[in-house]
């Protein structure tokens, strides 16, 4: 999602693995996938950094999926290359420590936002993510009131664009410690202040797995506040397959029963070929 998440990508030695697999070709001749589509699903680009942009968009395209998720400025309109769209758009400046629970950082996110925001709904795309930040010893109560005025200081650079603003849940128990938007119910009552359509929550199953578990009944109650989901295997955020813990399928089953009609991104890292990895996914969260 951020720089350094690509740093610690690389020393953790997955991107090699990774380039060695992105060498290999896809069957461009092998016939499309016929998708029930009633689940968007789409496709972290960080995930994937020895892929080229287009060739990851071509490949998206080909197995039915409906975008691609984090993208850059300068990358927000390659997806209608390819006849999808980019689901959720990066603004530069957004780093997971320094978010919205301190003063200090609204100026600098909210400068972001206005300059990046009429570039991503020029292109179509209708959510961008921010963070809450780290806590750095600071109560979550101080951090929930500053985030609170925070989103509402943007929160009309989200509904004048069109733009829905996504803050994040991540862990802080594994990947992410200290990060201070780590349980639903927080999120929830940051974005419910706030009381804006174009200001909602991320909910990364992954993250979610891990702090709190029971992801359907969680996902189901708190509906009305999510805008966009990421997926990735628990343990290791690896391939969605029998060597993890969440039942793919029914956790898809769950969030189609409320009817949401948004975006499923897939942002797990690939052990394997990639492009087999990512097709695999797409087939089993194909409900």
């Amino acid at each position: 999602m951020c720089a350094w998440t690509r740093r610690a990508l690389l020393k953790s030695g997955i991107a090699g693995a990774t380039a060695l697999n992105a060498s290999l070709a896809w069957p461009q001749d092998a016939p499309a996938p016929k998708r029930k589509n009633r689940i968007h699903q789409s496709v972290c680009r960080w995930c994937y950094p020895d892929i080229p942009v287009d060739k990851l968009c071509q490949y998206a395209a080909h197995i039915g999926l409906s975008g691609v998720d984090l993208l850059k400025p300068e990358e927000y309109e390659i997806p209608h290359r390819y006849g999808i769209v980019c689901t959720m758009a990066l603004v530069p400046g957004v780093e997971i420590p320094e978010g919205f629970n301190r003063l200090e950082n609204h100026a600098r996110l909210e400068e972001g936002l206005r300059k990046y925001l009429p570039l991503a709904a020029k292109a179509g795309i209708k959510r961008t993510v921010t963070v809450s930040g780290n806590r750095k010893g600071m109560d979550d109560e101080t951090g929930l009131k500053n985030t609170i005025i925070g989103l509402n200081r943007v929160k009309k650079i989200g509904e004048d664009n069109g733009v829905i603003i996504c803050m994040e849940l991540l862990n802080s128990k594994v990947n992410h410690p200290d990060y201070m938007c780590d349980h639903t119910a927080w999120g929830v009552r940051a974005v419910q202040e706030v009381n804006s359509p174009n200001v909602k929550l991320l909910y990364d199953i992954y993250h979610m797995q891990i702090m709190e578990g029971d992801l359907i009944a969680t996902i189901q109650q708190n509906m009305q506040w999510i805008s966009h989901f990421h997926t990735g295997g628990v343990p290791g955020r690896h391939e969605l397959n029998d060597t993890q813990e969440v039942q793919w399928d029914g956790v898809m089953r769950g969030i189609l029963s409320t009817g949401f009609d948004g975006y499923v991104a897939h942002e797990f890292l690939p052990t394997q070929d990639p492009y087999l990895s990512l097709r695999q996914a797409a087939d089993l969260c194909d409900v």
